[in-house]
């Protein structure tokens, strides 16, 4: 099956899969596309959002469509690295054994990742970039595809660990999750207080996406679009050559290259779900809000303003 094809077999069961989903979840169309090409581009993804918004309901119900197996870890301030990793006791013959902790799964969601300590954030962070874990000196692979969706809580930062701006540069996506409309609000609420349980259909294998995860890093860019995506990173630091006066302002530091890099990756899967075979300037802008978002530091004056993060993103297009 050529790279075409398999691009084109894509949109097909790319809109499978949204209708799949939307069985369950109403609404949140943004928020689902953003998961869903952060898991097809094989980054990982920081879903901000205050509670009860479905978020681990979503997370449970893509990974059932995509036919991969999910764990949901729930971070706590005394959660340890052993806990989420595994750790070796001794069975019943005096032979030291690994068991393995709930990282080994396709689909980790995170819930409340800034409520744990920074050793356990740490733990979890080197597994999403390494994709490996170290337990007494013993290197355990972890399965592929590997896709970690955070949460953080917006509203109460009292008693919590916020993640470093170097450890939250490893989430591709900082997506923002709203409340839904009042029709939504009405869905959600005749679907969730019958006795009536949707149920949604495996449209993927592990290996499937694997091969389209190949054939996305595979897709050629043109030159300017690389160029432009860069310039665009480059305009986000207020001590570079080209920052805007709107980043002078109210901008402390940008965003480094690897926003860059999942900008490109980004907008190929962006493009690659909608039909086009190479990323063009507009799949870029499509993707560079949640990219950018938790990359760039705000001063006080931005925050003294009212300044938000989009505004900021908007003004570099």
């Amino acid at each position: 099956m050529s790279d075409v094809a398999k691009v084109e077999a894509l949109v097909k069961k790319y809109h499978a899969l949204k209708s799949e989903i939307a069985k369950v979840i109403v609404g949140q169309d943004q928020v689902v596309s953003q998961i869903l090409i952060s898991i097809f581009s094989g980054g990982h993804a920081l879903l901000i959002g205050v509670p009860g918004l479905a978020k681990t309901l979503m997370v449970n119900t893509i990974s059932q469509t995509l036919g991969l197996d999910f764990k949901r870890i729930q971070f706590t301030p005394d959660l340890m690295p052993s806990d989420i990793l595994g750790s070796e006791i001794l069975d019943e013959n005096r032979h030291f054994k690994f068991i393995k902790g709930p990282i080994f799964a396709n689909i980790i969601l995170a819930d409340e990742i800034n409520r744990t300590p920074p050793k356990t954030q740490a733990a979890l962070l080197e597994a999403m970039q390494e994709r490996s874990v170290t337990v007494a000196g013993h290197n355990y692979k972890l399965d592929l595809p590997y896709f970690v969706l955070a949460t953080q809580n917006p509203i109460e930062q009292e008693g919590t660990y916020p993640l470093p701006e170097a450890q939250l540069d490893r989430f591709m996506f900082a997506i923002n999750l709203d409340y839904p409309t009042f029709d939504e609000e009405v869905q959600v609420v005749k679907a969730t207080t019958t006795d009536v349980q949707a149920n949604v259909n495996s449209l993927f294998s592990a290996q499937e996406i694997i091969d389209i995860q190949h054939v996305i890093r595979r897709m050629p860019v043109a030159d300017n679009v690389i160029e432009y995506a860069v310039k665009m990173v480059a305009k986000t630091r207020p001590y570079g050559a080209t920052p805007s006066e709107l980043v002078k302002t109210y901008i402390d530091w940008g965003a480094g290259p690897r926003a860059s890099q999942n900008l490109i990756l980004a907008a190929k899967t962006h493009a690659a779900i909608h039909g086009k075979f190479s990323p063009d300037i507009e799949n870029v802008q499509a993707v560079a809000e949640s990219i950018l978002r938790h990359r760039i530091i705000k001063n006080y004056k931005a925050e003294a303003e009212g300044i938000s993060e989009e505004q900021i993103i908007k003004s570099l297009f």
